[in-house]
């Protein structure tokens, strides 16, 4: 593949080794970040200025490519068909990291910008994601203190590891028999948040417990930070989960021919994300 391919959120949880992923196969990379100077990308990769927000960056950025990783920042909605409608008009295939909600609420951030992405009629393939791994490390300065208070403990999850969403959508811009596809991205296993702050402990080499938050206390602390619409729907889906766990899917196996990676193996690898801050 000569043309480059275009990673948004290049520098991200994901998109830094989706980069990594296209570089080990050969293939040339165009990153689109908001400033580049100082970002730090491997040197092959080209970098260009520019939010993923102006239309106008994005189809710059976009010009010429055989495909692009497409990451939508936040919870808004403003501006998605613009923004989409940029990208396909030079991009030929679209991988959009997308969730699980998308598949039963298009009126959902994730299930509009999964719309403008079909309509554009371009190659499209989704990565419908559970939740990231990664996203637990939010609760490092808990861990270090030992003790994790948040609400749900009894709540399980599918979490994955980023470098699996990423193995999957490089498979996915390579790979056209991936077009059309909706892909339900999740680890091997649906672990209650409880358990996962265990598992961190026992990989950090940490004594930590869990504290069950009060819902309210939870819910006021979430809305301070994320706003009311969130908080509300964040509580009632972690609620669900006390009884319904978040779905198992072998997707990850099916497109990268491997198992997906465990939530303790990615507690190992970023074990140290946890470890207690030295004093210098």
């Amino acid at each position: 593949m000569n043309q480059p391919v275009l990673v948004t959120g290049a520098t991200g949880k994901t998109g830094r080794h989706v980069v990594a992923g296209l570089l080990a196969e050969g293939v040339p990379v165009r990153a689109l970040v908001r400033g580049p100077a100082g970002v730090r990308l491997p040197d092959a990769v080209e970098d260009v200025g520019g939010d993923i927000t102006d239309p106008g960056a994005v189809a710059a950025a976009a010009r010429g490519t055989a495909g692009a990783y497409l990451l939508w920042p936040g919870f808004g909605t403003d501006g998605i068909r613009e923004t989409v409608e940029a990208l396909t008009r030079h991009a030929p295939r679209v991988v959009y990291f997308s969730a699980v909600a998308a598949g039963n609420d298009p009126d959902s951030v994730w299930g509009r910008v999964e719309t403008a992405v079909r309509d554009s009629g371009r190659e499209w393939t989704f990565l419908r994601v559970t939740g990231l791994a990664a996203n637990t490390l939010g609760w490092a300065d808990q861990v270090r203190a030992g003790a994790v208070r948040a609400p749900f403990g009894r709540a399980s999850r599918s979490l994955v590891h980023e470098r699996d969403v990423a193995a999957v959508a490089v498979r996915a811009l390579l790979d056209g028999s991936h077009a059309g596809r909706s892909y339900t991205v999740t680890g091997p296993e649906s672990l209650p948040q409880a358990d996962q702050v265990r598992v961190i402990g026992e990989e950090a080499g940490l004594p930590v417990r869990w504290e069950e938050q009060p819902e309210e206390e939870a819910r006021a602390e979430i809305a301070e930070t994320m706003g009311e619409v969130y908080a509300t729907d964040g509580m009632a889906y972690w609620a669900s989960l006390v009884d319904t766990p978040e779905p198992v899917s072998r997707d990850v196996e099916e497109v990268t021919g491997r198992p997906a990676l465990t939530f303790r193996e990615w507690a190992r690898e970023h074990a140290g994300d946890f470890a207690p801050h030295v004093s210098r």
